[in-house]
């Protein structure tokens, strides 16, 4: 395990250079002067089929770079020198070969024939397909790199404080509040959990012009800071509910709903909801676990449906925190498989410690641990990366997952944030195994009463339920991991799925035709995961 390196181990990471300090300063009087910013050499870069300089000679040549200092890094002055988007596209096409995990089924394509950077970026991929049909690459996006910063190092994300999930397909346009960040605009105005879209600024959820569709996703999705919007719900009681709501910066609440609940046979039941394996998480996380502890709970449930991933370190820890010492027995956690270019790296351990998320090193302060061998999980198809390698961590050394609500959404890989020129790129660069070489679940973990497949996970298959609130005994999820619990590990007999159904066909009609939404959150920027650490014994 971590401790038993006997050193002060130092984990380094993409943002191993990122401090908190450094997070939302701005300039001052004492800063450090701007570099003086010189243009490339004369010859401009080219492209020639197959052949591929190192990414380190095309990197920060910036068609439009940025002057002054980095508040996110110490206040450092900006990389960027004077380049072109060529020198951009040219660093993207050669990181992607030297890193993405399927490198060699890149279209070598004329970065010259695409008009921008992003679209250039966006077709740095494979194009193969899986068994079942789907695209073997969904997780390849890019995002401001001071959106990235805000987010890692303190939380922050811009909008209401309303997490929204489609209900069915997008193209649906049911549209409900899943969760709402604590003490955020949205919470104080009195928005709901399940919760139902019907208008946003006078614009029905079903309209049927490019104009109205804009106005909807600028309203739920990318509201600009300072602005006001006024969207109509219908709540779960069916009355009508008009808000105006201003956006801002909110700070996500990762860990919330943590409670003890004893169930009518008396077993002591420790729930948490943990929505995002963010740094800030780490103390909440440490709080719950101390906290059951105390309340000496003998069955442990983590409510992971909203949860698309993070850091894998962060997930590390939390499932050193629900096993302990005794369950893992010095076995791995995490093996990362890369790119036939990239070197084999050491296993990944269950980490014990504490860390400084500022710097990526262990504080030495050792974690709490409730010593279970057997954990429920609550899951949808948002339960994703690095929660997915909670689960399949904890497979790989025996410790009995019971999972609880739909089939998660199959992310085997992780990738490390990269930053160039202010935009912040993921492309897959390794996926996972555990402590028994099995990593193959891109298609989801799917619960079952009856397990046959490696990627099957005993527990029981149940609709996500919008009708009552998170972490109460009565909601869909929860209340089946109660009855599993207090009944043998025995499914209860349920028709939540064939009620969603009705509710969807009866609530859709011809909504198939509608022009489609953006979507809530943008399903990729819950996904930073996996930033991946390293261990440095020498420290």
């Amino acid at each position: 395990m971590f401790k038993n390196n006997k050193a002060s181990l130092a984990i380094i990471a993409a943002l191993s250079s990122l401090t908190l300090a450094g997070c939302g300063g701005g300039s001052s009087m004492n800063e450090t002067p701007a570099p003086v910013i010189t243009p490339p050499a004369s010859t401009a870069p080219t492209w020639t089929a197959g052949v591929f300089e190192p990414s380190d000679e095309l990197k920060n040549f910036c068609e439009n770079p940025r002057t002054g200092n980095d508040p996110f890094n110490n206040n450092e002055p900006y990389p960027d020198q004077a380049g072109s988007a060529l020198y951009e596209k040219l660093w993207l096409r050669s990181w992607s070969n030297e890193t993405y995990l399927w490198y060699d089924e890149i279209a070598d394509n004329d970065p010259e024939n695409f008009a921008t950077v992003a679209s250039y970026f966006a077709q740095l991929k494979t194009e193969e397909l899986t068994d079942s049909g789907d695209k073997k690459d969904n997780f390849h996006f890019s995002e401001p790199s001071e959106d990235y910063f805000q987010e890692a190092q303190s939380g922050v994300t811009s909008g209401y404080g309303i997490n929204w999930a489609f209900i069915g397909d997008p193209a649906d346009r049911i549209l409900r509040v899943a969760y709402l960040e604590d003490d955020s605009p949205a919470s104080q105005i009195g928005f709901q959990r399940g919760d139902t879209v019907l208008e946003v600024d006078g614009v029905s959820i079903n309209t049927s012009t490019q104009a109205g569709v804009d106005t909807l996703n600028e309203g739920l999705f990318s509201p600009t800071n300072g602005d006001s919007h006024t969207i109509v719900v219908r709540s779960n009681d069916g009355a009508e509910k008009t808000f105006n709501v201003t956006a801002g910066n909110i700070e996500q609440t990762p860990v919330q709903n943590v409670k003890t609940i004893t169930t009518e046979n008396g077993t002591s039941v420790g729930y948490m909801q943990f929505n995002s394996h963010i740094s800030i998480a780490q103390e909440g996380l440490i709080a719950a676990v101390n906290k059951f502890k105390t309340d000496n709970v003998e069955e442990l449930v983590i409510d992971f449906r909203y949860n698309g991933g993070g850091l894998l370190a962060l997930s590390s820890q939390l499932a050193y925190m629900v096993a302990g010492s005794a369950n893992i027995q010095n076995r791995i956690y995490y093996q990362t498989q890369r790119n036939d270019k990239q070197p084999v790296e050491s296993p990944f351990p269950f980490i014990d410690e504490e860390i400084d998320y500022s710097t990526f090193f262990s504080t030495g302060d050792n974690l709490p641990d409730l010593n279970l061998s057997k954990v429920y999980v609550l899951s949808t198809s948002g339960t994703c990366s690095a929660s997915e390698a909670f689960i399949n961590g904890l497979k790989g050394i025996d410790a009995e997952v019971i999972l609880i609500g739909d089939t998660t959404c199959g992310k085997p890989y992780g990738f490390t944030p990269t930053h160039n020129c202010g935009t912040t790129y993921y492309t897959i660069q390794f996926s996972g195994i555990n402590s028994k070489g099995f990593g193959e679940y891109a298609a989801g973990f799917t619960p079952t009463p009856t397990p046959q497949f490696d990627a099957d996970v005993k527990g029981c298959v149940v609709s996500d339920d919008f009708d009552n609130q998170l972490g109460d005994p009565n909601e869909g999820l929860l209340s089946t991991a109660l009855y599993h619990i207090d009944n043998n590990g025995t499914c209860p007999v349920s028709t939540a799925s064939a009620s969603i159904k009705t509710q969807i066909q009866s609530a859709a009609g011809d909504s198939k035709q509608l022009l489609p939404l953006n979507g809530p959150n943008d399903f990729n920027r819950g996904n930073m995961d996996l930033t991946w650490p390293t261990l440095n014994k020498d420290k």
